[in-house]
Formats: C-alpha cells, sequence, structure tokens
C-alpha cells in the first residue's frame, strides 16, 4: 500500500509565500514523476507544476516564474515553493506520483494524495 501525504497549505494574503510538501510511503520500490495539481472551486483539475526522477521540472504558464518544484529523491518527498501569491491560486493543491512497488514488475501506478487547501486573500 502506498500513500501521499500532503501539508503546508493554508491561508495568506495575496503576495506571500506558501510551501507544500509530499511525501511517498508504503511498499515503494522506483518513484517516476511527481507532480502538484490544484482544483478550484467549479473548474476541472490542473497541472501546476511536475518533477521527473532526473530533475526535469515543467510547470504552467500561470505558475512560471512565481513557483518552484523541487524533490528529496533519498526522502520520497517533493516539495512546492509558491511565492508572489495571487488570489486566483486558491484551490485545494494534489499531489501526484507515478510509483512502482514491485522489482519483478515493469508496471507503475498513479497516486494521488488527500489534498490541501490554499487560500490567498486579496
Amino acid at each position: 500500500q502506498v500513500q501521499l501525504v500532503e501539508s503546508g497549505g493554508g491561508l495568506v494574503q495575496a503576495g506571500g509565500s506558501l510551501r507544500l510538501s509530499c511525501a511517498a510511503s508504503g511498499s515503494i520500490f522506483s518513484v517516476n514523476t511527481m507532480d502538484w495539481y490544484r482544483q478550484a472551486p467549479g473548474k476541472q483539475r490542473e497541472l501546476v507544476a511536475a518533477i521527473t526522477s532526473g530533475g526535469g521540472t515543467n510547470y504552467a504558464d500561470s505558475v512560471k516564474g512565481r513557483f518552484t518544484i523541487s524533490r528529496d529523491v533519498a526522502k520520497n518527498t517533493v516539495y512546492l515553493q509558491m511565492n508572489s501569491l495571487k488570489p486566483e491560486d486558491t484551490a485545494v493543491y494534489y499531489c501526484h506520483a507515478v510509483i512502482g512497488t514491485d522489482p519483478r514488475l515493469p508496471y507503475k501506478y498513479s497516486y494521488w494524495g488527500q489534498g490541501t487547501q490554499v487560500t490567498v486573500s486579496s
């Protein structure tokens, strides 16, 4: 069983910063891409940032230059540093990871965290 546990959400004023963390635990053999998604009320879930096992990163245009994704491979943890936050960043942020659980099998599975609320006041 694999779990993704997020932390670090909260309420912040516009222009402020927050750092989200997501730790993967359980029967983990390998962790491929780790991502952050977000879903605002009435909107579809969207990709915010992604980081590969080799450290390559990708960002949504709306957060480029403000958000930074990083990971600690040894700890199976991914971070999202969010600076210059705007009210439109308000959403539930979800951690996602593609994880292999058995070295004998080529299959990898998609796992999601429970979500953490980020609220940016104007």
